[in-house]
């Protein structure tokens, strides 16, 4: 494996800055950084005006189906790492498989959420895409209905080889329905059970009501924010009990209430990026899912993160991206939702980086990436101008690498 050396860089390793500076890669981990010259005769990239970051981590995402679209673009994107929420195991196996040959972004994986009959997302699924393959895939799906099988599902997933462990916990509130939701009962047996496995849990919710209930059974963090109704003093409480993060997935609860579109369509028509995405990605981009439009204001979720930010809470970014679900675009909408973090929600341009690259390899403890640091993996992002100044220059890619192996999509252009 190539080693090289980049100098004359603006340095942020997921934590803190060096102005100039320079990082070594070797047999595709960081070897050395230095704020001072590193002696190297082989390969070397220097780059004046330009910042070095970790890769992201995206820590939301589908891969539906084992799309082979999803890791590759994601990581044109610089997102080195994404977390799969929900996907069948042997479409995990299908992923597992496409890394080997490279230029793909790493995966981490729950394999199956755990799911109950006819609880989040089936009716979901079914209502916008009931072909005999989709009701083939849901056939696969977990039906938890007590402890005990919460119990067997965790020691399922650990044969599966999974990273972390996905609950569902919808009443359907926002979309104006009624779905089966897990009793606590059955949520608390699969979060004791992961625990004991050392495994981290994550939950959907999206409702006030249902993100304090699951935060009550003492999940390790919440896979959206809620949408509809302002965040209450409960909240923040919840929260800090369990010493729990929340990755709010703003970009996607803003296409359920359609307050996003806008910003979406900006993101998928920005001129830098057409080259790293396809025309089909781009057009579920500009479209909202719509679910919450009645009943949802993206501007909860915004002051929710807020205070959680406020308090101390740990705040991560992932884009829920997937296909053919539309809103979002792999890769793309951690761009985005970057943005977002900085100005609706009051992060610095820092905050919002160390939010997608140190905190969440923390969070999942993921401990071999997330900064430029001697001995990790060499996940790097170089991007020309100043991100730490105004974050729309994360967009301005000139290069990613992922364990020290340059995406094919900058190759001949560093």
């Amino acid at each position: 494996m190539a080693s090289f050396l980049i100098k004359d860089v603006q340095i942020f390793d997921g934590e803190n800055t060096i102005g100039n500076g320079s990082v070594l890669v070797e047999n595709g981990k960081i070897s050395k950084v230095s704020k001072s010259p590193i002696e190297h005769h082989g390969t070397t990239i220097s780059k004046p005006g330009h910042t070095l970051l970790p890769g992201l981590i995206d820590v939301h995402i589908h891969a539906d189906s084992g799309n082979p679209v999803a890791l590759p673009q994601s990581l044109r994107f610089g997102v080195t790492t994404a977390c799969d929420m929900h996907n069948e195991f042997y479409n995990i196996e299908k992923l597992r498989n496409q890394i080997k040959g490279g230029d793909c972004a790493d995966l981490k994986t729950t394999s199956f959420a755990a799911t109950i009959e006819m609880g989040w997302p089936m009716p979901v699924v079914l209502a916008h895409h009931d072909t005999p393959e989709v009701r083939a895939e849901i056939a696969t799906w977990p039906r938890l209905d007590t402890p005990g099988s919460g119990r067997q599902y965790v020691q399922d997933r650990l044969k599966d080889k999974v990273d972390y462990i996905k609950l569902m916990h919808e009443s359907g509130t926002i979309l104006g329905q009624k779905f089966n939701k897990p009793t606590l009962e059955l949520q608390r047996a699969i979060i004791d059970e992961a625990h004991k496995h050392g495994l981290r849990t994550v939950a959907h919710a999206t409702c006030l009501s249902d993100t304090l209930e699951i935060l009550e059974c003492g999940v390790d963090g919440l896979a959206h924010c809620f949408v509809d109704q302002p965040p209450t003093p409960e909240l923040i409480t919840a929260y800090k009990k369990n010493g729990a993060h929340c990755n709010p997935t703003l970009a996607t609860m803003g296409s359920a209430t359609t307050e996003g579109q806008k910003m979406q369509e900006m993101y998928a028509h920005d001129p830098r990026v057409q080259h790293l995405i396809g025309e089909e990605e781009r057009g579920r981009m500009c479209a909202c899912m719509s679910f919450a439009k009645e009943t949802g204001k993206a501007e909860y979720a915004y002051e929710a993160v807020r205070q959680l930010k406020k308090a101390g809470v740990p705040v991560l970014v992932g884009s829920d991206a997937a296909s053919p679900a539309v809103r979002t675009a792999w890769g793309l909408t951690m761009h985005q939702e970057l943005a977002i973090f900085v100005k609706e929600c009051g992060f610095t341009p820092s905050e919002a980086l160390h939010a997608a690259t140190m905190l969440p390899a923390q969070r999942f403890n993921f401990h071999d990436r997330g900064q430029i640091k001697e001995g990790l993996l060499a996940d790097l992002m170089l991007v020309e101008g100043d991100p730490l100044e105004d974050i729309d220059h994360t967009l301005d890619l000139r290069a990613v690498w992922k364990a020290g192996e340059l995406c094919s999509a900058y190759k001949g252009q560093v």
